[in-house]
């Protein structure tokens, strides 16, 4: 028998490769093989349907027999580092983008990136809203205030239409436009009721949330919105991500 550190090397190399790890036994020694396929035929099963309640978009993209083969291939080579798999797939997008069946898709691989950022953003840290009083009180002085925003709020600059994409592909979601073409901005943040939303933002409101999480006030923030979108107005994004409570008070996050 092999030491315990040797054994569990040799037994997680042999749920990639099928080979039997020295020390694995069985009643009937001439079993053994066939109860460690077994063994790893259900570990990969669920790391599939694992990948599958991640990245249900692509799932319907590319249905479900064609996704499960794809993710079985996916789970060979990027075995989870962590017994919790909530994080587990965050490779995929590179994957899909590598994947030669989908050479012809480019979309595919930021439809993913989305789907990724959703599952950060569902199980980002709480924060404390900031009371609207407040922020619109100190509105009046741009350029000494500083916002902080929700551990949620991401913003993804994706080279392909894959919010378009993304939304289409929900239960009950609108058609894909005739024409969809070109990259598209998104901001993914998570609301005060724990939904995830998806949407496209402008290249001036993507500036703007990207200036605030880089640390500028808020003065700043506009100008280079204003920069990368000549005539933005800030004041929209504003509402809307104070409505959606990810404008936060400062230190109030909860691990």
């Amino acid at each position: 028998m092999p030491a315990h550190p040797e054994f569990l090397d040799a037994f997680r190399n042999g749920i990639g490769s099928g080979a039997l790890p020295p020390g694995v036994t069985a009643t009937a020694p001439d079993e053994a093989a066939q109860r460690f396929a077994v063994y790893r035929n259900n570990v990969t099963v669920s790391l599939i349907d694992a990948l599958a309640l991640h990245f249900p978009a692509i799932e319907r993209l590319v249905g479900t027999d064609f996704f499960r083969a794809m993710a079985r291939e996916f789970a060979q080579t990027h075995r989870p580092r962590s017994p919790v798999l909530l994080t587990w797939g965050e490779g995929f997008p590179d994957f899909l983008a590598a994947f030669p069946p989908l050479a012809a898709y480019p979309y595919m691989a930021d439809v993913a990136r989305i789907e990724v950022a959703r599952g950060q953003a569902c199980h980002a840290a709480d924060a404390d809203p900031i009371p609207p009083a407040d922020l619109i009180a100190a509105v009046d002085d741009p350029a000494s205030l500083y916002l902080t925003l929700h551990p949620a709020v991401q913003v993804l600059r994706l080279g392909q239409p894959a919010v378009s994409i993304w939304a289409a592909n929900q239960p009950d979601g609108p058609p894909l436009a005739t024409g969809t073409e070109g990259p598209e901005i998104a901001l993914i943040w998570r609301d005060t009721l724990f939904n995830v939303p998806v949407a496209a933002i402008s290249a001036g409101d993507a500036a703007m949330i990207e200036a605030i999480q880089s640390g500028h006030n808020l003065l700043m923030a506009a100008e280079l919105a204003a920069f990368a979108e000549p005539d933005h107005t800030p004041q929209t994004m504003l509402i809307r991500l104070m409505q959606a409570g990810a404008v936060v008070i400062p230190g109030k996050a909860i691990p």
